[in-house]
C-alpha cells in the first residue's frame, strides 16, 4: 500500500493512539487478545513510537514477535521455576510486539499480504512448539531418562491438536475465497451456530474457557503456575498433569470448533 498520507516520522503516543488503534482494531471479535485489551495495547504505542525512530519496517517488528516466540517455547526447556518465568515474559513479549508492527504498519501505511503471512507463521510456530517443550519438560529433560517416558509424544500429540484447531479458521477464509464470496466478518452472530443444542454448550463454556487455553500466552502462563507448584511438591506432578489437560481437552475442543464451523453462518 502507498504512503498516501504524509505523517511526522516522530508521532506522539496521542496521534499513535489516534491512527494504529482505531475502533475496528480494538474491536475486533478474535483477532485482539485479552491481553491486548487489557493492557497491551495501553503499552505498546510506547514502544511503537520508540520504533518509529528507527528504520526497522512492519514485517521487521513481526520478526521479532516471531522469534520472540520461539524463544519462549525454546525457555521451556529450561529446568525448573526460572525457565517458566522467562517463558512467560517472552509470551507477554510476543504479544506486546505483535500489537507494534501492525501499529507501525498503520502509521506508515505499509500494511501488506506478506505481513498478515509473516504473523500466521509467527503464531503458528509459537503455538505448536509450546506443547513439544512443555511435553519434554514433563518428562524431565535434559534429565536421565526422559526419553522413556510417554510425556513427550502426549506433547506432540498437543501440538498437533494446536495447529489443527488454529487451521480450522484458515479453512473458513480458504473456502469463501475459493468459492468466490465476501471476506468473513467479525461479529459474533455469524460465529453462532445454529442449532440450539451446541448454543447451550458454547454459552457452558463460557464458564470453563478451557479452548482458550492453547494461545501462547495463556500456555506460558499455565506453564509457570504449573512449575510453581512443583516446586512446592518437589516434582513434575503439575507440570504433567498440564500436558494430560490439553491432550484431553485439546480433542474436546477441536471436535467442539469443527462442529461450531458446520453448523454456523460461516459457510453460507
Amino acid at each position: 500500500m502507498s504512503d498516501a498520507v504524509p505523517r511526522p516520522a516522530r508521532p506522539t503516543v496521542a496521534e499513535i493512539r489516534e491512527v494504529c488503534q482505531p475502533p475496528a482494531v480494538r474491536g475486533r471479535r478474535n483477532s485482539e487478545h485479552w491481553v491486548a485489551d487489557v493492557y497491551l495495547r495501553s503499552i505498546s504505542p510506547y514502544l511503537t513510537r520508540l520504533l518509529l525512530r528507527t528504520s526497522i519496517t512492519a514485517n521487521g517488528v513481526t520478526w521479532l514477535m516471531v522469534a520472540t516466540g520461539v524463544s519462549a517455547a525454546l525457555a521451556l526447556l529450561i529446568p525448573g521455576l526460572y525457565g517458566a518465568v522467562l517463558a512467560a515474559f517472552l509470551g507477554q513479549m510476543q504479544m506486546l510486539w505483535d500489537c507494534c508492527d501492525g501499529e507501525v504498519a498503520r502509521w506508515r501505511s505499509t500494511t501488506s499480504p506478506k505481513g498478515v503471512f509473516i504473523d500466521r507463521v509467527g503464531h503458528y510456530t509459537t503455538e505448536g512448539l509450546i506443547p513439544i517443550a512443555l511435553g519434554l519438560r514433563a518428562a524431565g529433560f535434559p534429565g536421565e531418562g526422559w526419553l522413556d517416558t510417554p510425556w513427550p509424544l502426549v506433547g506432540a500429540l498437543v501440538s498437533v491438536l494446536v495447529l489443527y484447531n488454529k487451521s480450522l479458521n484458515d479453512m473458513v477464509h480458504v473456502s469463501r475465497a475459493y468459492n468466490n464470496m465476501p471476506r468473513l466478518e467479525e461479529k459474533a452472530e455469524v460465529a453462532a451456530p445454529r442449532s440450539g443444542g451446541l448454543r447451550r454448550v458454547r454459552s457452558i463454556a463460557r464458564f470453563f474457557p478451557f479452548h482458550r487455553a492453547y494461545h501462547s500466552v495463556e500456555l506460558t502462563l499455565l506453564a509457570l503456575v504449573a512449575a510453581i507448584v512443583d516446586l512446592a511438591l518437589g516434582d513434575l506432578a503439575a507440570t504433567r498433569f498440564l500436558v494430560a489437560f490439553l491432550a484431553v481437552f485439546g480433542v474436546i475442543t477441536v471436535v467442539g470448533h469443527l462442529a461450531s464451523i458446520l453448523s454456523s453462518s460461516r459457510l453460507r
